[in-house]
């Protein structure tokens, strides 16, 4: 691959952003995880569960979104060699 030509897969994905509802699911189970630590510092069993379950339920959002598609693999970057360092 020519340096500085784009592949065909970077050109037609645009960002690295990812989706919404990919960002979504993320967030649901950051909520989760934070409410079941607030549960957990104020030693609550029942908020900790309520977080356990949130949680779940963005995991299961994950799967449902496929989050895992947004990765993008890009073309392997040029950097320093070790040439370059003496």
């Amino acid at each position: 691959m020519v340096e500085g030509a784009k592949s065909e897969q970077t050109e037609n994905l645009g960002s690295h952003g990812g989706r919404a509802s990919s960002w979504l699911a993320v967030t649901v189970m950051l909520i989760g995880t934070i409410v079941g630590g607030v549960g957990l510092t104020m030693a609550s069993w029942t908020l900790i569960w309520v977080g356990v379950g949130v949680f779940v339920v963005g995991g299961i959002l994950a799967l449902v979104f496929d989050i895992f598609s947004d990765v993008v693999i890009d073309a392997p970057r040029v950097g320093m060699s070790v040439e370059d360092h003496r």
